[in-house]
């Protein structure tokens, strides 16, 4: 007996009888966006699907795109035999699905079934892979390849990938395409160009075909349809498996129209990419010998949905033993949550509030759990506090003398500020951003020079040797900060002197004050402020490496978080913002002052920035809290040092930190550090409810104390932004880990950089590859990351969570939808819940 004849019976999918432009919108909606290198954040891949159930969008995934969102049988069977999973969790999850109404005998053979599947799949092979749909390109290889050892399916990819990046490229390539014509339209020419292709009726016949398509790619797509015979019924199914049969730059098409959508405009080129692709199975279709394509190959779509179905019902153990091991994941962890040593802190402000010496306030970045830990052992004075690494700042940063802007913010968002760099004396600055205009542009021509067709061989004839210090340098151990590009053509003095401002610090101070009100609000910082606050960004040191920016803050775009600290720091450190704010209920005395920092996530050291603004009165606490930060910098590097190989330095601090330094400058070095691997909580609360446990690095923390939000405003906003945004870094890592052929970009070790930013290649071709690599994620002999959907904790009212639920169609899509799971922690009580098919019930215990 199968235990998926127990489970309740899944919502069966509903006809897609939709019109023609309804299927094209939602094909390229399901898409979901990918960032450049240099602004790389983690995204939920499966962004478009939110709006199903998980289980129901797995099995449309498969149905199309031959991929599968839970670990393979075998998997979950070593989890079995590790104890990692056991039957009591297995016993859970069965309970959850079909309620408590089961017979214990039905209940107990059924799981007697279950773990008999477990052991039997820890001894069987490999499953083999998801079947998807096929497409023309698939059907083609069973007449003739295009080439001995290349299948078309590998073939058209091959051609759509190199054409897009030559399209998109950002000035990687010295000879650009010309791009005015669009993305189809461009693609039309350069196939009708291309004589390297065996083509069944001739290269004569595929230009007259290339000729007389229609000039609008919409159009293109209506009259593919109706050439290959694909109904109503099948084309929102064709049309999604087609994007999906180049994912990689679908993905970017789609990042592309995200930007245009923040700014109001719109983009196409999605569409047009999607005009290219279905072209290419039409052309092969007409192409094609006789008996290639099967006579029901169109029909078969119009019943994707009942084949999805079927998808869905065989899949139903798999997901039983994914939500078995999340509940093995949440068990002790409820425990540990319904238990703090303290239920109730005092109320800011009240008779009982201790003010602390210092306060931190770190990203709620998963890393800084670690630390934030250490900090508070190493100095029981200080507070740490944890809120979303951008600080509220919904600004872009623009280094003065220098023609850059990059966002400083989400991406789910648009900067409405923009931050660039000041010295408090306006001739100095001038004279500074002349200084850096003039060497940015020598470097500019030497780059010309450098990359020209002409100096292809005097350049390295003339100059080549010039670099061969610079390699023996970079393979050399070195413990050096690397110099940023922001200081070039700067002394360090002058490098120094220049800071982040927000232009309101200086010229509209009564908006400084507004929007320094509404930071510390979301902080829940209104009162009881300590002598000293540290403000503390984070950002990963890491060379030779194209995905750097992952490591860096995503709630910065990518970017570290030191533009966003130093620049809340000044606003809030300037006296005429603060004489504005105090009308608006929050007072900041002379006696407290901001200072901010930036967190190394890979050597776990603490810089602070601006010091020479901190007052002499604050000379004992700054140093104090110089200290403080070492001891916690010497702990938290003594954790990580097993899961990076180091654990006999454990015990040698100063070996130790010597020993990141140089992996952190390591050319050759594949794991700097782990990032947000094994990512599996989000905590939503003061930081009384979890203080006493060790999270292992695992857990997103975010202060919030509901007293503080009468109109549930915060915890709005926190539901909406840092919750989506967690849920995008755990999908991100779940997808890169269950399929990292589609949703992960594969071994470093082959990058090829396309476009200057766009991505990489694996090699020299193929699809752009998206998501994270494999070394990221595996350390050579076992997986870093455990793919556990996300569990959200919020001490709340109950009432104020339903609110937010009920106002915001993506929070409720998340939690109601299964691609989350959402707690409730009793804010003056031991109580837990969670919300399961539209109630609360009790947690796992």
């Amino acid at each position: 007996m199968n235990p998926s004849t127990l489970v309740a019976p899944m919502d069966a999918p509903v006809a897609d009888m939709t019109t023609l432009a309804e299927a094209i919108d939602t094909a390229c909606a399901r898409m979901a966006p990918t960032w450049p290198l240099d602004q790389f954040i983690a995204v939920n891949p499966y962004w478009g699907w939110v709006d199903q159930p998980m289980p129901q969008a797995a099995a449309a995934l498969e149905s199309l795109g031959g991929t599968r969102l839970t670990m393979p049988r075998e998997w979950f069977a070593a989890q079995w035999r590790a104890g990692h999973l056991q039957r009591p969790h297995l016993e859970a999850a069965l309970r959850r699905s079909v309620g408590d109404a089961t017979p214990p005998i039905a209940l107990a053979s059924h799981l007697d079934v279950l773990v008999a599947e477990l052991e039997a799949a820890g001894t069987a092979g490999r499953p083999a892979q998801a079947q998807r749909f096929a497409l023309i390109t698939d059907l083609r290889d069973v007449g003739a390849p295009p080439r001995p050892g290349v299948s078309w399916a590998d073939m058209v990819t091959h051609q759509i990938s190199q054409h897009c990046a030559a399209f998109f490229d950002g000035h990687q390539a010295s000879w650009g395409m010309q791009d005015s014509a669009g993305l189809y339209e461009s693609w039309r020419g350069q196939l009708a160009a291309d004589h390297g292709l065996p083509w069944h009726h001739g290269h004569a016949a595929l230009a007259r075909r290339l000729a007389a398509l229609p000039a609008a790619p919409r159009d293109v797509v209506v009259a593919a349809l109706a050439g290959l015979g694909v109904g109503p019924a099948g084309q929102l199914a064709y049309l999604s498996a087609l994007l999906m049969s180049v994912g990689g730059w679908a993905a970017w098409c789609a990042h592309e129209r995200w930007q245009a959508r923040l700014l109001g405009k719109d983009d196409d080129q999605i569409e047009q990419l999607l005009a290219i692709r279905i072209t290419w199975d039409w052309l092969l279709h007409d192409d094609a010998p006789p008996g290639t394509v099967p006579a029901g190959w169109a029909h078969r779509w119009s019943v994707a949905n009942v084949v999805t179905a079927q998808r869905q019902q065989a899949q139903q153990t798999d997901w039983l033993l994914q939500h078995a091991l999340e509940i093995a994941w949440q068990q002790p962890l409820v425990a540990g949550l319904a238990r703090p040593p303290v239920l109730q802190a005092p109320l800011p402000g009240t008779p009982q509030t201790a003010v602390p010496d210092v306060q931190a306030v770190f990203c709620i970045d998963v890393r800084s759990e670690v630390y934030r830990r250490a900090l508070e052992a190493a100095d029981p004075g200080v507070q740490t506090r944890g809120f979303a690494g951008f600080f509220g700042l919904p600004i872009a940063y623009a280094p003065v003398g220098s023609a850059m802007v990059r966002p400083q913010l989400p991406g789910l968002l648009s900067p409405a500020l923009c931050v660039t760099e000041g010295t408090g004396d306006a001739n100095l600055s001038q004279v500074l951003a002349k200084r850096r205009r003039s060497a940015l542009a020598a470097s500019a021509q030497w780059d010309r020079f450098r990359a020209a067709p002409s100096s292809g061989f005097s350049f390295v004839e003339s100059l080549g040797l010039l670099y061969a210090g610079k390699l023996v340098r970079q393979s050399l151990p070195d413990t050096a900060t690397p110099a940023r590009w922001e200081d070039t053509g700067l002394a360090a003095g002058d490098a120094a002197s220049l800071r982040p401002q927000m232009p309101q610090a200086v010229s509209a101070p009564e908006e400084g004050a507004a929007i320094a009100h509404k930071v510390l609000t979301a902080m829940g910082m209104v009162r009881d402020f300590a002598p000293l606050v540290l403000l503390a960004g984070h950002g990963s040191q890491t060379a030779n490496n194209a995905h750097a920016a992952g490591l860096d803050c995503g709630a910065c775009g990518g970017q570290t978080g030191e533009v966003n600290a130093r620049a809340l720091a000044d606003l809030l450190n300037t006296p005429a913002v603060r004489e504005h704010l105090a009308p608006l209920g929050i007072t900041l005395g002379a006696g407290v002052h901001f200072v901010p920092g930036l967190h190394n996530t890979t050597t776990d050291e603490v810089v602070l920035f601006d010091t020479h603004r901190v007052p002499a009165s604050h000379t004992a606490h700054l140093q104090r809290l110089r200290t403080s930060l070492k001891a916690a910098g010497d702990r938290a590097r003594a954790e990580r040092a097993p899961t990076l190989g180091l654990a006999p330095l454990a015990r040698q601090p100063a070996a130790l930190e010597q020993a990141l330094r140089e992996r952190a400058n390591d050319w050759a070095q594949v794991r700097p550090e782990w990032g947000l691997a094994n990512n599996a909580a989000f905590i939503v609360a003061p930081r009384a409810r979890s203080q006493h446990l060790n999270l292992s690095g695992r857990a997103f923390l975010h202060d919030y104390d509901h007293r503080l939000d009468p109109d549930n405003a915060v915890l709005t906003l926190i539901m909406t932004a840092p919750m989506v945004v967690t849920n995008w870094i755990n999908m991100q890592y779940h997808a890169s880990t269950v399929d990292n052929r589609r949703y992960g970009s594969g071994n470093k070790l082959l990058h090829n950089v396309v476009g200057g930013r766009l991505g990489v290649f694996e090699g020299n071709g193929g699809d752009l590859r998206i998501g994270l690599p494999l070394q990221s994620l595996h350390d050579g002999e076992t997986l870093r990351h455990t793919p556990l959907r996300l569990s959200v904790f919020i001490e709340a009212p109950r009432e104020a969570i339903d609110a937010v639920m009920d106002q915001h169609a993506v929070v409720r899509h998340l939690v109601g939808n299964g691609w989350m799971h959402l707690f409730w922690l009793e804010p003056q009580g031991a109580g837990v819940a969670q919300w399961w098919k539209g109630k609360w019930v009790p947690a796992p215990q």
